[in-house]
């Protein structure tokens, strides 16, 4: 059984920085490419970024240059570093395992419960 635990968010400030994780269980994790989502209020989930077992990686030009996503095979887990947050930033951020085909990413159909990252003002 597949299962996918995220963890970090919290309350942040513009420009601030948040590091989530997420801890896999139940999957062949080295096999899989593991992705990060995210689902504001009213928007549809968006794939922010993913990262094959190998470390290549991928990001939504929305947070190019300000998220980094790695890595831990031994550990089966997945980290999304994220740097000079804004607003916009706002969402649940889940976790995913997947993988790429037809090209693009594919999640299977396995989510955690999500850490909500929002904005004090």
């Amino acid at each position: 059984q597949v299962q996918l635990v995220e963890s970090g968010g919290g309350l942040v400030q513009p420009g601030g920085s948040l590091r989530l994780s997420c801890a896999a269980s139940g999957i062949a994790f080295s096999l899989v490419v593991m992705g990060w989502y995210r689902q504001a209020p009213g928007k549809q989930r968006e794939l922010v970024a993913a990262i094959t077992s190998g470390g290549s990686t991928n990001y939504a030009d929305s947070v190019k240059d300000r998220f980094t996503v790695s890595r831990d095979n031994a550990k089966k887990m997945v980290y999304l570093q994220m740097n000079r947050l804004k607003p916009e930033d706002t969402a649940v951020y889940f976790c995913s395992a997947g993988y790429y085909g037809g090209g693009r990413y594919n999640p299977n159909d396995s989510w955690g419960q999500g850490t909500q990252v929002t904005f004090s003002s």
